[in-house]
C-alpha cells in the first residue's frame, strides 16, 4: 500500500487559501455572486452619496461587513477541507492496520 490519495483535496486546500488572501486584500474575483452585487451595489450608492456631498459611511460598513463575510465563508470551507482531508488519512490509516492485523504471522 502507498501513501493515501489526497492530491485533489490538498489543491482545493491550496485554491481556497489562495481566494482568502486575495479576499483580504480587497480583490473581488474570489467572492460569489450575492457578495459580488454587494459590493457593487455599495462602490454605487457609496459613489452616489459622496457626488452628493454626503457620508458614505453606511456603504463603507457594508463593504468591510461583506469583506468580513467572504473571510467567514473560506475560513469555514477550509476547516472543512481540512477535516475531511483528515478523514481520508484515519480511514487509510485503519484500512492499513486492519490489513496488517489480518496476517497469520
Amino acid at each position: 500500500m502507498g501513501k493515501p490519495d489526497t492530491r485533489s483535496i490538498d489543491r482545493e486546500i491550496r485554491q481556497t487559501t489562495r481566494k482568502l488572501e486575495a479576499v483580504r486584500r480587497g480583490e473581488m474575483w474570489p467572492l460569489n455572486g450575492a457578495e459580488r452585487r454587494a459590493v457593487l451595489g455599495a462602490l454605487a450608492g457609496g459613489s452616489y452619496r459622496v457626488l452628493r456631498g454626503k457620508s458614505a459611511a453606511r456603504q463603507e460598513n457594508r463593504l468591510e461587513s461583506v469583506s468580513e463575510q467572504a473571510v467567514t465563508r473560506l475560513t469555514a470551507e477550509i476547516t472543512a477541507l481540512h477535516m475531511e482531508r483528515q478523514r481520508i488519512v484515519r480511514e487509510y490509516a485503519a484500512d492499513k492496520a486492519a490489513k496488517k492485523a489480518s496476517r497469520w504471522w
